[in-house]
């Protein structure tokens, strides 16, 4: 059984397109909305969508290890709430879980962006470099763990940012694998706050995580 994890806030936009993306999941899945107090729609919508919905205190990583635990899967697959697994998913999925085994190893799918502008594609060679180059795939890009390893790491730590690189740094090299297959996320904050500028400010926490910098100090000058 497979549970996939979505945590939100203020998501509205945005989820309608990623639940209809999930509508063909393997029969017997579950989608877990985790939401952080969202003041739109985001809660009723993921209702309608057939999701099962609880509340966490805000911040995706309290999020997420809210839905890790309240997840009935033997497999768990994070996702955020703008990306999109392409169509095909579940065979992509079931491969990497057959090859997996004993689900000693957690899978993440290639970057994509919904953008047809150079910029998007430069992105996308630069994010399939520092994966391949050093094994630091984003939350953006989805995680696929099983159960038990993820308990074995200490899952998700509460951090309001910063937790996608965290828990694949705690993962390691050896237990990551990509996955063949692409997850489609929006460009609109890119297109909105510049290529250029976007990419910079995550090149700046990600700097200011790795010389020890308070997540909740990064989170603030993230925005």
């Amino acid at each position: 059984m497979l549970t996939i994890v979505i945590p939100t806030l203020d998501a509205a936009g945005a989820l309608p397109a990623t639940l209809a993306a999930l509508a063909d999941a393997p029969p017997g899945s579950e989608i877990l909305v985790v939401d952080g107090g969202s003041r739109d729609a985001t809660p009723a919508i993921a209702a309608r969508g057939g999701c099962r919905v609880i509340t966490a205190a805000r911040g995706r990583g309290p999020q997420l290890a809210a839905g890790a635990d309240a997840a009935a899967g033997e497999w768990l697959l994070f996702l955020h709430a703008d990306t999109r697994p392409a169509p095909g998913w579940p065979a992509a999925v079931a491969a990497f879980v057959a090859q997996s085994g004993d689900g000693a190893r957690a899978g993440y799918f290639r970057f994509a962006l919904d953008d047809d502008a150079a910029a998007a594609r430069r992105l996308e060679r630069a994010v399939a470099w520092r994966c391949r180059r050093l094994a630091l795939p984003y939350g953006d890009q989805g995680l696929l763990v099983h159960r038990a390893l993820y308990r074995a790491i200490g899952g998700y730590r509460p951090l309001v940012l910063m937790e996608d690189v965290d828990i694949v740094r705690r993962l390691g090299r050896e237990r990551l694998r990509p996955i063949a297959h692409d997850a489609v996320t929006s460009a609109e904050r890119w297109r909105r706050q510049g290529y250029l500028r976007r990419s910079a400010r995550n090149l700046a926490c990600l700097g200011a995580w790795y010389l020890g910098v308070d997540p909740a100090r990064i989170a603030r000058f993230y925005g």
